[in-house]
């Protein structure tokens, strides 16, 4: 589909002089083949666009506030959509009025289009193309009405972009965030996940990232790179950079079109951790507010975003982190998330507690909580590590108990540690897990030493207020 692009872009240059020019893989210039009414330039003043050909304007038309002067020739002559408006006010003596409403792109796109209509250079690029596209649709700007009409052209220049770089595969991708059901309907956002997917899959080195962005596999920050690199996911080891150098630009995509493309590679085969190590990249970019705490239960943007998560995450039990789990969710119960999904995250959370350890489970309270860590939320998915897990015979549920009785000792050391949460999590396991009791002992050690300190230490204070 792409080389066809490129031989129809090729094949109208040879058909009109003044067709194409510029053309490189990630921008070209257009011109209508054949040119009724030429203009200078199409100029603005406030609101308000005229074109510079000394020719009164006999055609108005508005699209959102912006307003273009323009004339009936060249715009019947190439959109069928606007020639049946004239046509059928053609009795019309007075300058004609057409407000358009809905138009992919808005008066941006209708700036290109009356360019093109107009014989004045049109530069497509990767960020214009999409709405231009869709506006040609609307506009129906096609072959039955000219030949080298900008449906067209357009299509040629997306085609051959979509399949031959990367990151304007990306920006195009991202372009169809404004463009509604459009971008759907004509294709466009199923062509661009579906090349992205295919990319992600393909050695990096042999994948085009454009003329200004030579250095491809360096997109990803040390952070996450540090954070790929330490994941470790369905006995794929570390994931290296040259297999995740895709990850930042898919995170920079909105829900929607993320979970296309998860799905999509996904179903091409992509490593389980890589596809884990993309989620939780992803939601660690989008869901990241939760460090202030504004999360309630009627944010219903963020508890879709989460939802759709959970629903594409990879069916391998180590492909996500258990640390990412449980902030997720923390955030889940925040959202007041469906109750289904809810169980799902808890018990995937819990699957992970027999190969984890205490660090994983270290996660913050923020807002008005009085400990540092969340001990409620690692209590909640021991209890159901119980629930879901342990009646298998397979569990090892004295590794569990060793994993709970060291993060036992780390939250011990929080002097706003109540009792009754210390004994919850403490006694969330049978009594039968745990073969050796020394690590429970030594968490209790330190949760009393902690509260004997700081009962000295009140009693002091008091007793020196007393005097």
């Amino acid at each position: 589909m792409a080389s066809m692009g490129k031989a129809n872009l090729k094949q109208e240059s040879r058909n009109s002089t003044q067709s194409i020019s510029g053309w490189k893989h990630n921008h070209c210039v257009i011109f209508p083949a054949n040119v009724g009414m030429t203009a200078k330039a199409l100029e603005r003043r406030n609101k308000q666009w005229f074109v510079n050909n000394n020719i009164k304007s006999d055609l108005t038309i508005q699209v959102g506030e912006s307003i273009f002067h323009l004339h009936k020739l060249p715009l019947v002559a190439r959109s069928g959509y606007l020639n049946r408006l004239v046509f059928t006010n053609r009795e019309t003596n007075s300058c004609l009025n057409i407000q358009l409403e809905n138009l992919p792109g808005g008066y941006q796109s209708f700036k290109l289009v009356v360019k093109f209509c107009y014989g004045l250079a049109v530069d497509l690029t990767a960020a214009n193309v999409a709405p231009l596209y869709c506006a040609a649709h609307f506009l129906e700007m096609n072959e039955e009405i000219e030949q080298g009409n900008l449906i067209s052209k357009t299509e040629s220049f997306l085609s051959f972009v979509i399949f031959a770089s990367w990151k304007d595969t990306i920006q195009i991708l991202r372009s169809c965030e404004s463009l509604s059901s459009w971008a759907d309907k004509l294709q466009i956002v199923r062509r661009c996940t579906e090349s992205i997917a295919w990319k992600a899959c393909t050695d990096a080195q042999a994948v085009s990232c454009g003329d200004d962005e030579p250095q491809c596999l360096n997109v990803l920050s040390n952070n996450m790179k540090d954070s790929i690199n330490n994941n470790k996911s369905g006995g794929d080891g570390g994931l290296t950079v040259a297999e995740s150098w895709w990850i930042e630009d898919v995170t920079l995509l909105k829900i929607d079109h993320f979970i296309m493309v998860i799905e999509e590679i996904k179903r091409k085969g992509v490593k389980p951790g890589l596809v884990g190590a993309c989620i939780s990249n992803w939601a660690a970019k989008w869901i990241s507010q939760v460090e202030v705490g504004v999360y309630d239960h009627l944010d219903v943007g963020r508890r879709v975003k989460v939802e759709s998560l959970i629903r594409v995450f990879p069916t391998e039990k180590s492909s996500l982190s258990c640390n990412f789990l449980l902030h997720l969710l923390k955030v889940s119960l925040m959202v007041d998330i469906d109750t289904a999904l809810l169980s799902e995250l808890e018990r995937r959370a819990a699957e992970m507690l027999e190969s984890c350890s205490a660090v994983d489970l270290m996660v913050k309270n923020y807002g008005g909580a009085n400990t540092v860590y969340d001990v409620d939320l690692v209590t909640r998915v021991v209890e159901a590590y119980i629930d879901f897990v342990s009646s298998n015979t397979t569990s090892r549920i004295d590794a569990v108990a060793g994993v709970v009785d060291d993060y036992l000792a780390i939250v011990a050391r929080d002097s706003n540690l109540s009792v009754k949460n210390f004994q919850l999590l403490a006694e969330a396991l049978p009594e039968d897990a745990r073969y050796c009791n020394d690590k429970l002992y030594t968490a209790i050690d330190t949760y009393l030493e902690v509260w004997i300190y700081l009962h000295c230490i009140n009693s002091r204070e008091v007793g020196h207020e007393s005097t």
